[in-house]
């Protein structure tokens, strides 16, 4: 006999009306613009349009971007995450604020703090150039505002997970005498996998689709930042359908992502 418990959670019960309604309300106001899109395409000459020099360059320079940007935010993410679900340390609360921070700032204003930061006035602009490394409106700066927006999507699935995971395997490993890196490689990070590649494809599509910090650090500069949504931005002003054509290739990216993970997304409960 299964616990009450688990028959409470398989059982299914008839939503009620009073939550029925706004609940497709919902659904129908997120779906009219995405079917807006499927609407206006215009089928017959999306092959054109999307293989147009300028598209296509865009749609490389944001490939690179994006892929440059996950490999920071790996690099950069992980230990960040581990240290947030297995240290104690004064200020963790203000330490997580900052890491979700990103998700919720206006994205002008995500540009403006990466050129107060990293901008040639930034805090940092002057030991960047001493270095020879100048950020803003370069593919670097692309790549550091991708990164600075979608970092948080691969930090809190990962921190999730661990939180998820008892230390007890990472204890058992540790007195085995493995350090603390081989425990990582080889114990925590296999349990977590799944987690990890799901954060990761969530961090990879925001910053594919990343605008607003970008236009405002980076710039618009074709073949150095202009990345396929600042592509469909200057379409959208001179060439509305192809903006409309190009905006389903991200909508059909984005929806690969999700189709791709199964379910696998922070908080989805399977």
């Amino acid at each position: 006999m299964s616990p009450p418990g688990r028959q409470r959670a398989g059982r299914r019960t008839r939503p009620p009306a009073a939550l029925a309604l706004p609940a497709a309300l919902a659904l129908f106001f997120l779906a009219v613009p995405l079917a807006g899109v499927l609407a206006h395409t215009p089928w017959s000459g999306l092959a054109g349009q999307l293989s147009s020099p300028a598209v296509v360059h865009a749609f490389g320079l944001s490939l690179l971007v994006s892929g440059w940007a996950l490999l920071l935010s790996l690099v950069l993410g992980v230990p960040l995450a581990w240290l947030l679900a297995r240290a104690d340390f004064p200020g963790k609360a203000l330490v997580r604020s900052l890491v979700l921070l990103p998700m919720v700032l206006p994205p002008t204003v995500a540009g403006v703090a990466l050129l107060r930061g990293f901008g040639r006035n930034g805090l940092l602009g002057g030991p960047l150039e001493a270095l020879g490394v100048t950020l803003p409106f370069s593919t670097a700066g692309a790549v550091a505002a991708a990164a600075f927006v979608a970092m948080p999507f691969l930090v809190i699935s990962l921190e999730g997970a661990l939180n998820g995971l008892h230390p007890r395997y990472e204890e058992a490993a540790a007195t085995m005498g493995a350090t603390l890196p081989q425990t990582l490689r080889h114990v925590t990070l296999p349990m977590v996998m799944p987690s990890l590649v799901s954060g990761a494809a969530l961090c990879w599509a925001r910053a594919l689709g990343e605008f607003g910090a970008t236009i405002t650090f980076a710039g618009n500069l074709p073949g150095v930042t202009q990345t396929l949504p600042l592509q469909v931005y200057l379409l959208l002003q001179r060439d509305p359908a192809a903006a409309t054509s190009v905006s389903l290739l991200l909508l059909a990216v984005a929806a690969a992502v999700l189709a791709a993970l199964r379910g696998r997304w922070p908080g989805h409960a399977r």
